[in-house]
C-alpha cells in the first residue's frame, strides 16, 4: 500500500512539472516575440503561474464585481501575488462573499542573478545567490491579511520555486570585497516547482509546527527548531496563535511561552 502511494505522489509531481514547463514555454515562446529579456516586466512568474494553474486563457484575467480576478474559473477566483498582500485587501472584502479564493504566492527556493547590460544586451553567467526563501517567510505576507485567514473560503498555496532574475547593470562599485554591482531587477524566470505547500482549513497550520517541539517553548526555541530567523519566528507564532495552533501560557523571563494546543497534537 506505501509502495502505490509512492508512486502516486510521484505521478502527480510529473504530471504538475510537466504541466509547469508547458507553461512556461507558451510564455516564454510569446514573449520573445517582443525584444527579448530586456523589455520583460517582472510578470513573467505570475504570467506562467497563471497558465500553469489555468491553462484556459478565456479563464483569465475575469471581471467580477468591479475586479479583475487572476482566474476565474469552475474553482473559483485564484489570484497570483507575487507582491505585497496589501493588495488583496479589498479583493477579498469583496470576493470572499461570493467565490471561493484561492491566493497563489510563489517564492524562491533557490535563485540565480543574471546581470543585463542595456547597452549591449549582453548577459553574465548565472551567479547563485545566498538568500534562501522557506515557507516561513510566507507568514510577513499572510499577517498583512489576518483578518481574512479564518474565512472559509480561503486557501492559501505556497509556492516553493527556483527562479532566475535577470537585473540591468546601471552601476559598479568597488569595496574591501571586491567589485559590487548595483541595478534594476526586471524579470524572474522560473526554472521549476520545488513545492506546493496548501492551506485549505485552520488545521492545516499545524504542519508549520517544528516535530521537536515538545511542552513549553519561546520564540527562539520555535527559530531554532525550524532554522528561522527569531523575527520571522515571532510572526509565525502570531499567525498560529490568531489560528488557534498554538496558545500563550505565560513567559519566561521576557519571552512569551507556548504550547501547542492539544486537540492539534492528534492531528
Amino acid at each position: 500500500m506505501k509502495q502505490k502511494q509512492i508512486q502516486q505522489t510521484q505521478q502527480i509531481q510529473y504530471i504538475q512539472q510537466e504541466r509547469f514547463q508547458q507553461a512556461k514555454k507558451a510564455v516564454l515562446s510569446a514573449k520573445r516575440h517582443d525584444k527579448g529579456i530586456g523589455t520583460l516586466s517582472e510578470k513573467t512568474v505570475h504570467s506562467v503561474l497563471k497558465k500553469f494553474f489555468e491553462p484556459e486563457e478565456d479563464n483569465h484575467e475575469v471581471a467580477l464585481e468591479g475586479y479583475f480576478a487572476d482566474i476565474y474559473n469552475e474553482n473559483g477566483v485564484i489570484e497570483i501575488q507575487t507582491r505585497s498582500f496589501e493588495r488583496l485587501r479589498e479583493k477579498l472584502a469583496v470576493f470572499l462573499n461570493h467565490y471561493p479564493v484561492t491566493i497563489v504566492y510563489p517564492m524562491p527556493c533557490n535563485k540565480w542573478v543574471l546581470w543585463v547590460d542595456e547597452q549591449t544586451g549582453e548577459v553574465s553567467e548565472p551567479r547563485k545567490s545566498p538568500r534562501h526563501y522557506t515557507v516561513y517567510d510566507a507568514f510577513t505576507e499572510l499577517y498583512k491579511i489576518k483578518q481574512y485567514l479564518h474565512h472559509p473560503q480561503l486557501t492559501v498555496k505556497l509556492v516553493l520555486m527556483d527562479m532566475q532574475e535577470y537585473k540591468t547593470l546601471q552601476q559598479r562599485i568597488r569595496t574591501k570585497k571586491g567589485i559590487r554591482r548595483h541595478g534594476e531587477k526586471k524579470d524572474r524566470i522560473p526554472i521549476g516547482i520545488r513545492e506546493i505547500v496548501t492551506i485549505e482549513q485552520l488545521e492545516d497550520y499545524m504542519q508549520f509546527v517544528p516535530y521537536e517541539l515538545d511542552g513549553t517553548f519561546t520564540s527562539a526555541d520555535f527559530a531554532k527548531a525550524a532554522h528561522i530567523p527569531v523575527d520571522t519566528a515571532r510572526i509565525t507564532l502570531n499567525i498560529l496563535k490568531d489560528t488557534q495552533t498554538v496558545t500563550r501560557v505565560g513567559k519566561q523571563g521576557r519571552s512569551y511561552l507556548y504550547e501547542v494546543k492539544e486537540n492539534n497534537r492528534c492531528m
